[in-house]
């Protein structure tokens, strides 16, 4: 199911957008052990006990209501060693947490983020080094560096790059981190933060729809609720994209429908600055207002906001099941 949304085509240059940017808003844990694999596989809402070596995946760790503590780029290094990139703000606490469960697992879970360089490409920099760019979440490991495909932006083929820190940056002009924000909003896949930690099911931020829930895999905490938001067809917010003529936005920032101006209908997962203007958003939010969006009745921060417009998501919905 593809919303029926408007959208502006981005022009030519945007679309040939190349270049590396340094990650640090990111970092790494790493699972080393013979049980990292079925740990991870209890723990994920990922099939982990799947993934061959040239593999990665999109995954959440959610809580026992289903809601998202923590989301994951998954790569599997070696049969019993894994990478979980996820956003630096919120590595510790979820390190914690995990480590929680570990009990007698043969498996460890440390802070890797100090030992790897996390670098994002774009466009033509990826050219130089991965030849697969175009299938989601392959992975390519070689001289201890992992290249990982992510979703294009904007049309824009982007990658992540793990590597040991003493490895030299890639090849390529700075893209700047501003427009890499960017590049990931229009990707439509939005990383959990601080800002929207236990904010939402998987389904809210579309990760069903991007491969980042397994329905056939066994248990994982909250795994009863994800399920029965999908089988059932009860998901009642989705993440949409949007743009506002604004300067900036905050993750975590509430949104409202002109017809009621008490109640949010929506947060902003992610944001960045658009290059020809505004800001665009990854917006999660009730289906009902997606549904009557026009004639500027969504807002950002208040009934009395900027107005927000859609666009369309770069990816199609899954059919709720």
């Amino acid at each position: 199911m593809q919303t029926n949304l408007n959208t502006t085509p981005a022009p030519s240059t945007i679309r040939h957008l190349s270049g590396v940017t340094e990650l640090t808003h990111w970092g790494v844990i790493r699972a080393v052990g013979a049980d990292a694999a079925s740990f991870l596989q209890g723990q994920l809402t990922q099939d982990v006990a799947q993934m061959g070596l040239a593999d990665a995946r999109l995954a959440a760790f959610c809580n026992n209501k289903g809601r998202m503590q923590a989301s994951f780029i998954v790569v599997k290094r070696s049969p019993d060693e894994f990478m979980l990139v996820c956003s630096r703000d919120i590595l510790a606490a979820t390190l914690k947490r995990l480590s929680m469960f570990v009990m007698r697992a043969k498996a460890v879970l440390t802070d890797a983020t100090e030992d790897f360089s996390l670098f994002g490409m774009a466009g033509y920099a990826i050219e130089n080094i991965a030849t697969d760019a175009q299938k989601m979440h392959a992975a390519a490991t070689f001289d201890d560096i992992s290249v990982v495909s992510l979703y294009p932006g904007a049309g824009v083929a982007r990658a992540l790059r793990i590597a040991p820190t003493a490895a030299a940056a890639p090849e390529g002009e700075t893209l700047g981190a501003g427009l890499w924000a960017w590049l990931e909003v229009q990707s439509g896949v939005a990383m959990i933060s601080q800002p929207i930690f236990e904010a939402f099911v998987p389904q809210m931020l579309n990760y069903e729809s991007v491969g980042g829930v397994n329905f056939k895999k066994g248990c994982y905490p909250g795994q009863e609720i994800v399920a029965r938001s999908q089988f059932r067809g009860t998901l009642k917010r989705r993440a949409y994209l949007l743009h506002a003529e604004i300067t900036e936005a905050k993750v975590g920032q509430e949104v409202f429908h002109a017809s009621d101006a008490e109640q949010p209908c929506g947060l902003v997962a992610a944001w960045g600055a658009n290059p020809n203007g505004g800001v665009d958003m990854i917006i999660s939010m009730q289906t009902s207002a997606a549904a009557d969006a026009g004639d500027a009745k969504l807002t950002l921060g208040s009934p009395e906001g900027a107005a927000l417009h859609l666009r369309s998501l770069p990816y199609a919905l899954l059919e709720d099941i």
